[in-house]
């Protein structure tokens, strides 16, 4: 039987996505500063280029960090509120000896 998640609190579940969603603002808002400041130095070292450049890249850059954080910010609530130890290890020693790299444990 698997334990109770912290997440099913409604508090702890509330708390938690508050930070994750303050973390995804603060993430917006660099990934918005850092599209202006990449955008700004390609213009400056090659002028004006055509529209669809511009897109590329700013599609390119705004996607690939905000995918990025969106992850990373879901592995820091599962693993920040415990709800990564609320899983039941039905192989326990079994599956550490398995993947191990010492033949003696196999």
């Amino acid at each position: 039987m698997t334990g109770r998640s912290p997440l099913d609190d409604p508090h702890n579940a509330q708390f938690a996505w508050a930070r994750y969603k303050r973390m995804m603002k603060f993430m917006l808002a660099l990934t918005l500063t850092t599209i202006v400041l990449v955008l700004g130095w390609l213009t400056a070292e090659n002028g004006l280029l055509s529209i669809h450049f511009y897109i590329a890249w700013t599609l390119g850059i705004g996607f690939m960090m905000m995918l990025v954080a969106a992850l990373m910010g879901l592995v820091f609530l599962s693993n920040g509120t415990g709800h990564d130890a609320a899983i039941d290890d039905r192989m326990g020693e079994e599956a550490k000896d398995f993947w191990s790299d010492d033949p003696e444990r196999r």
